[in-house]
């Protein structure tokens, strides 16, 4: 019996990456997030084309269609992540802002960020990643502009309540609140009165550079009952 010809017959494989390739950012997105839970649940070691593919509910061929190469994949899940965690965090300093805000409040909910991380597995799997960069070089400019973001967002936050140099400030308040994250994260800790302490603390230290606190700070009354106990100052 002759044998069927298979010149231009796709596999099976091949049809279905045509199929995930036509809902693009849908198949994209559901990769990145399985990523993103394999890196949180078994590290980055775990990772392998076949075993996202599988969690992702996609083609092999769909995925290396997406993301030739494994730093890639990394990548794009570390900012995928990164760029929600901004989204969200901005909503937050946001509405926060609405309320006019004294101190107290301000690290209270900087605390509770940090007590009450975002869900899934985003937390865990991004600093995963940050600890890869430091092994794999093409990791390093995911990691650089994740970092941006946060010291940018913090920037805002601090000037929007009167602290001098924000910028010069919003890479150590990014590198605080994410050491205390990640020791909560790695004891299962939860001291608020610690973690409000510290907080606390930095800003204290970073009010002491303003020249006139008295007269160009809303923030700066609130920073010193909160942190020492005296009085707030009369409004004028």
């Amino acid at each position: 019996m002759p044998t069927p010809s298979t010149a231009g017959v796709k596999s099976a494989d091949d049809a279905a990456a045509t199929i995930d390739r036509r809902r693009a950012p849908a198949t994209r997105e559901a990769i990145l997030r399985a990523t993103l839970t394999l890196v949180a649940d078994e590290g980055v070691g775990a990772v392998s084309n076949r075993r996202v593919a599988a969690a992702a509910g996609v083609s092999l061929g769909s995925l290396t269609y997406h993301f030739p190469s494994q730093a890639e994949l990394l990548r794009e899940s570390l900012l995928l992540y990164v760029g929600e965690e901004v989204d969200r965090l901005e909503a937050i300093a946001a509405a926060l802002r609405a309320r006019n805000p004294g101190a107290e409040e301000v690290v209270g909910e900087v605390e509770a960020l940090i007590a009450r991380p975002t869900g899934g597995p985003g937390p865990l799997a991004e600093l995963e990643l940050h600890l890869q960069a430091a092994r794999d070089p093409e990791l390093q400019e995911a990691s650089a502009r994740c970092f941006a973001a946060y010291d940018a967002l913090a920037a805002d936050a601090l000037a929007s309540l009167g602290i001098p140099d924000p910028a010069r400030h919003s890479g150590a308040v990014v590198a605080l609140i994410t050491g205390l994250g990640l020791r909560r994260l790695g004891t299962a800790s939860a001291d608020s009165e610690a973690v409000k302490d510290a907080l606390l603390t930095f800003l204290r230290g970073a009010l002491a550079g303003t020249p006139d606190p008295t007269s160009g700070s809303r923030f700066y009354s609130y920073a010193v009952q909160a942190t020492t106990g005296a009085p707030e100052p009369p409004s004028t």
